[in-house]
């Protein structure tokens, strides 16, 4: 993130968190002023970047979305243009949210994949994103390998788990059992569990967390396709898809939806969104139904908590894949 003396770094997300924080550290040690929004409220922020005249910024995908979603008078009526680079990241962006908001911004809307773990890091800039819609980037730190689950190379193209070489030891706290599922046998490889590709421009585009991929009827089928269309969808400001238990199939697509203030919650609306999801997915993508929530689990990070939503549907249960 280029930040020198001068510029302001505008921060919505949790300090404890090692990119803001990360960030905050940087801009303060170039002379720059680190500004901190304790709650993101999507007005609230292009106010106070209007205000501050702000020059950098880093943001999740879902502030994206709910800024976007503001009527057309309120995001028209505050002057961003201090704004010179914007950079996302902690969760996956549907297509047609960054292709708005670089419509909106122009062409300083930016993106990394990395974890705390440092495993790897990857980098896209706008012009690159919009030659590769979907990409995180390509690799800029880092060795990166596509493996299948025998730990073999898949074809340029096809989705696999993401395994980095290891580049620095790292443990889980308490927690060995974890450490152990994210390194390799040999040790010479981690991973955080994250699904993707490599196009053949050496892209990465991530499908999904391994944990999270629904088998139903012996077919693999990755929710984040069907999240991101769903969250697209005017009258939507959340959503969550998982896998949930089915007698026959092992497990079926489930959404679980957070409207928009006003918008209504009931059979008739569930009807309408899984519509529109079969105008745009193959029917097996689709959810078999939905339940509604007031408020998305999302942890200030910007990460969907969606484990605890899944479990309530399993009970004691255990799913097939977790």
């Amino acid at each position: 993130m280029a930040i020198s003396s001068g510029n302001d770094l505008f921060v919505a997300r949790p300090l404890y968190h090692s990119a803001p924080l990360t960030s905050v550290n940087l801009t303060i040690y170039e002379g720059g002023t680190a500004i901190i929004m304790e709650r993101f409220d999507p007005e609230r922020y292009l106010e106070l970047v209007e205000q501050y005249k702000v020059t950098h910024t880093q943001l999740v995908p879902t502030m994206f979305s709910r800024m976007l979603k503001l009527p057309e008078d309120v995001r028209g009526k505050y002057d961003l243009s201090s704004l010179e680079f914007t950079v996302h990241a902690a969760a996956p962006c549907p297509v047609q949210v960054k292709e708005q908001m670089i419509d909106w911004w122009g062409p300083i809307v930016h993106e990394y994949y990395g974890a705390t773990e440092a495993l790897g890091f990857t980098f896209s800039t706008s012009e690159e994103w919009l030659a590769h819609k979907g990409s995180v980037g390509k690799v800029v730190a880092g060795v990166l390998h596509i493996l299948d689950d025998d730990m073999q190379p898949v074809p340029t193209g096809t989705t696999g788990t993401l395994w980095f070489e290891t580049a620095s030891e790292f443990k889980y706290f308490n927690d060995p059992a974890k450490t152990a599922e994210a390194l390799s046998e040999d040790g010479t490889m981690s991973t955080v569990g994250d699904m993707g590709y490599v196009d053949e421009d050496g892209f990465v585009y991530l499908t999904d967390r391994k944990t999270f991929m629904i088998i139903s009827g012996g077919v693999n089928i990755y929710p984040q396709e069907c999240e991101n269309l769903l969250i697209e969808h005017p009258l939507v400001a959340d959503a969550a898809v998982f896998g949930v238990p089915n007698v026959d199939l092992g497990e079926e697509v489930k959404a679980v939806i957070q409207m928009m203030p006003g918008e209504r919650q009931d059979e008739a609306m569930a009807a309408e969104l899984i519509a529109h999801c079969h105008d745009h997915l193959a029917k097996m993508k689709c959810p078999k139904s939905i339940d509604f929530i007031d408020e998305m689990p999302r942890l200030p990070t910007g990460k969907l908590y969606k484990t605890g939503l899944r479990d309530k549907y399993w009970g004691d249960g255990k799913s097939r894949i977790v």
